[in-house]
Formats: C-alpha cells, sequence, structure tokens
C-alpha cells in the first residue's frame, strides 16, 4: 500500500512551493564592504538572475587590485537558476497533488542536493575571483587573495567584507528547516515492523545540517602581522605577545595591539554591547592561542610594555600567569574589573 504524507506535512509543502516564489524575486545572498573611505559601506546583493546593489563601484575598485569585473551575463547559474528553483517549486506541488510519502523524501533530497550544490558552486565563484588576479594590476600585494568569505567576516587590506543571506537566502533557509522536520515526523510513523535505522536517518539529514551549520560564524581570526592595523588606534599589530578580539553577532572582528586600545574601543560605545558575541586575547607566551575573556587569566605590570602602555597581559591557566607575576612583580586583574 502506498502511503500518504500527513495532512500538516502536505500544508507544509504548499507553503514551502510557494515560499519559493519569494526566492526568485528577493536577494538570495548579500556582500557588505565597509572601508574608512566608503563609512555607509558598499552592497552586493545576488539574485537567483542577477548580480544588483553597487555593482559599478565595486567594479571600479576591482581593477586597482586585479580582480575581474562582475557582470551578470558571465554567470551561468543566473541563467540556470531561476529554472531550478522553478522546477523545485512545481515538484512540490505535485508532491501535495499526489500525496504520496516516497515521492516527498524525495523532493526533500532533492532540495538539499540544490542546497549543497549551490553552497560548494558560491565558494569556487568567490575562490576564483579573489585568487585569478590580474598581474598588471597597479596595487600588487605579494601572496594576497581577495576571496570574500562564503559566511561570515574577513578582513581584505582595508576593506571589511561580511557575507550572510539576504532575505530570500533566510526563506530557503527556512524552508530547508520546515522540510527537515517534517521528513523526520513522517520517518517517526513507517511501519514498526520496518523500523528506520538511525545510520538511515543520519544519511538523509547530514546535508541539511551540513548547509544550516554553514551558517553560523567561527570564531577568532589570526593577526596577520604587517598587515592588519589596529581597530581604535590604526597602528599596525606588530607584537605576537599582546592582542584582542572582538567578535560581533554578525561575525565581523575588530583587532587591536592593545588591551588599552580594546578597552578605550569599548568606552567609546561606538560598537553596542549588545551587539558584542565574544571577547578573545592573544596568549601572553607568544603561541597565537587565543583565550575567550571569561576564561582568560591577566596579569598587569609595568614592566611588561605592551606597545600602547596597557601594559596587561593574558594567560591560558592560573599557574603561569602566578610565575610572571613574581617575575615581573605584577597584580593579578579580572577582565570584570577592567570592563565594568
Amino acid at each position: 500500500m502506498k502511503r500518504k504524507i500527513s495532512p500538516v506535512t502536505r500544508v507544509i509543502t504548499l507553503l514551502a512551493s510557494a515560499a519559493m516564489v519569494a526566492v526568485l524575486f528577493l536577494p538570495i545572498w548579500r556582500i557588505e564592504l565597509s572601508a574608512p573611505q566608503y563609512p555607509e559601506g558598499l552592497v552586493l546583493k545576488i539574485y537567483a538572475n542577477a548580480i544588483g546593489g553597487d555593482v559599478d563601484v565595486v567594479n571600479g575598485l576591482n581593477h586597482y587590485i586585479g580582480m575581474r569585473t562582475l557582470h551578470t551575463r558571465d554567470f551561468v547559474e543566473f541563467i540556470a537558476l531561476p529554472y531550478i528553483i522553478g522546477g523545485f517549486l512545481a515538484v512540490g506541488l505535485l508532491v501535495a497533488l499526489i500525496n504520496r510519502r516516497g515521492l516527498f523524501y524525495g523532493w526533500v533530497l532533492l532540495f538539499l542536493l540544490i542546497a549543497f550544490t549551490s553552497m560548494i558552486d558560491f565558494y569556487r565563484w568567490e575562490y576564483n575571483y579573489g585568487h585569478n588576479l590580474d598581474e598588471g594590476a597597479p596595487i600588487r600585494v605579494p601572496g594576497m587573495a581577495y576571496q570574500p568569505p562564503l559566511i561570515g567576516y574577513k578582513q581584505l587590506l582595508n576593506f571589511g567584507a561580511y557575507s550572510i543571506p539576504d532575505s530570500g537566502g533566510w526563506i530557503f533557509a527556512a524552508v530547508g528547516l520546515l522540510l527537515v522536520t517534517a521528513g523526520i515526523l513522517e520517518w517517526k510513523k513507517q511501519d514498526r515492523r520496518n523500523p528506520v535505522s538511525s545510520r538511515t536517518v543520519a544519511a538523509i539529514l547530514a546535508p541539511g545540517i551540513l548547509f544550516m551549520t554553514s551558517c553560523t560564524g567561527g570564531g577568532p581570526q589570526p593577526i596577520r602581522y604587517g598587515q592588519d592595523v589596529c581597530d581604535f588606534c590604526k597602528m599596525g599589530i606588530a607584537d605576537r605577545r599582546f592582542g584582542a578580539e572582538i567578535l560581533t553577532n554578525k561575525r565581523k572582528i575588530y583587532k587591536f595591539d592593545d588591551f588599552h586600545c580594546l578597552l578605550q574601543f569599548l568606552d567609546s560605545k561606538l560598537l553596542p554591547a549588545n551587539e558584542i558575541a565574544d571577547v578573545y586575547f592573544l596568549d601572553f607566551s607568544g603561541n597565537q592561542q587565543w583565550i575567550k575573556a571569561d576564561e582568560g587569566h591577566l596579569l598587569k605590570s609595568e614592566s611588561l610594555h605592551s606597545p600602547m602602555n596597557g601594559n596587561i597581559a593574558a594567560f591560558k591557566d592560573a599557574d603561569t600567569m602566578n610565575k610572571y607575576a613574581i617575575e615581573l612583580h605584577g597584580t593579578p586583574v579580572t577582565w570584570k574589573e577592567l570592563y565594568k
């Protein structure tokens, strides 16, 4: 007997199909660029069939660093994607009409395949544009590539690049969440005489989990000595024993060369406190390990001679900090005491 999907799953199928209409017309992804010379920022919006936003301005900047200019006509994806989304929508309506569980499972797998393939293709697109540079460009930085992040924040010269789904992308992700949830519910209704193994369920859901987890941000970024500058004092970051980073809720990163600059930046309220996700310190040992603010052991001593005279060092463990406290005649302090 061919099993039907539940009424709830059938409604979810219709809603998911209808939502794809919005994905066809709304921007799916956006890349925001910020720099001192562009205080209001620049934005590229990627639709199913075109690139929008400040394309002309970005193309002008690309010329100087040797990146190819962006044109909708150069991407075969903008021809194929509307048909792929439209086809997925049509299959969804067919699933709701025929009302068969097997066809629904196939439709969910099709969605996960589209999502996973799209992310791979987007990464490939960013990689090619960021690495295949014109050797005759006016500005050449040896070893430098300009690949934007797949998702999250990345510093590119004096530009901060922030990549995230736009309205259409969030709708697409919500559709995926709905379909995966409905799929799980349908599996649970399987005949008990034919139970589904956990491995089978994991294999089916793995692509969806990978897609959804790819939308989460990472942690702190390595400091590029000789290239990165402090976001407060604007001096180049050079001392490997000191350094700090602020990670925002949007996964943007602010870098600092000293506790003094970090605290001054926080006190300035340029970044609202509710937008801060985490604060990290570099381990004083110079091993380039990051320590979360609430997990670090801090030492204040005039003998530290930090870049901007904050004279505070961070340590991963208390024993090491105590050792330096004796050697440098320092005083242990806590992050809560410094940042109230």
